[in-house]
């Protein structure tokens, strides 16, 4: 059985992750209106009825933006963390809306999903990974720094979304206030490409088949340049990043020898392969 995965949008604009099997699948955060999640979904052939969950990395405006009206159109339960949620001051379902805690597994349908906490100014972050029969998909995004459940989380990925938020230069010498430039960089903020990069030399498994950089700044970022950094040592691993303009190709890790693919459903008939 395969994971499938693709970023419906990654950035400042907008966050929201795609992670699932055959059969049912999650998303990692809504930060897009209900109706542009909709669009970006059918255009890559992705059925709304297999999204059989929502989980809240955190209550930031680019992760929520379209999670109430999203939630309540589709009956979709929502996970999100207790302080997450007051801060959000979301109307949500009471009756479809569950907690999260630190290093908590979740069981949907034949999905795995395991949240644990993580460095960022918000009031109860998490991030997360997603396993099916042994494959793992990794979600890692909005990190001010790199702990050890980060590391334990990476290292067992098969894929994984990483934040690759800023250039340091860039920012220093951007145009960014003084406030904002510390808050990036203040260990609660966003993991910088050379850290990012650092993690993914020190601690990627050998059988990391996919890495998409995600969350790159608009301002203070060159996608072009980082992409660069990372493929001068990915190895066997696919590096991609991320668009915060439109939705990423799906992409999967089979759990036949951990093989992994590019998918492009404009070449079959979703039907053909009951896939979506």
């Amino acid at each position: 059985m395969a994971l499938y995965f693709t970023s419906i949008n990654s950035g400042s604009n907008g966050n929201c992750y795609y992670v699932g099997n055959e059969d049912e699948a999650i998303l990692v955060d809504v930060g897009l209106t209900c109706k542009e999640v909709e669009k970006r979904m059918l255009r890559l052939n992705l059925s709304l009825e297999k999204v059989k969950a929502v989980f809240i990395s955190h209550e930031h405006s680019d992760h929520i933006k379209g999670l109430a009206v999203f939630a309540k159109k589709y009956k979709i339960p929502v996970y999100i963390s207790a302080a997450t949620l007051k801060s959000s001051k979301l109307a949500l379902d009471e009756h479809k809306t569950f907690g999260l805690s630190h290093i908590q597994n979740i069981q949907i349908g034949k999905l795995q999903i395991t949240a644990f906490s993580k460095f960022h100014d918000a009031a109860d972050p998490y991030s997360f990974t997603v396993e099916c029969n042994g494959v793992r998909v990794g979600v890692f995004t909005d990190i001010g720094s790199v702990c050890d459940r980060l590391v334990s989380q990476f290292k067992r990925c098969h894929a994984a979304f990483l934040e690759s938020n800023y250039c340091a230069n860039m920012l220093a010498n951007g145009q960014y206030p003084y406030f904002l430039k510390r808050r990036i960089t203040s260990g609660r903020g966003h993991l910088s490409n050379a850290q990012a990069l650092d993690l993914f030399l020190n601690h990627r498994p050998d059988y990391m088949s996919h890495l998409l950089l995600s969350h790159l700044s608009k301002d203070n970022n060159d996608p072009f340049l980082v992409e660069q950094m990372f493929n001068d040592v990915a190895g066997n691993t696919m590096i991609k990043v991320a668009s915060r303009d439109c939705e990423t190709e799906v992409y999967y890790v089979s759990d036949q020898n951990f093989k992994s693919y590019h998918f492009d459903p404009s070449l079959y008939q979703p039907e053909q392969l009951n896939l979506f």
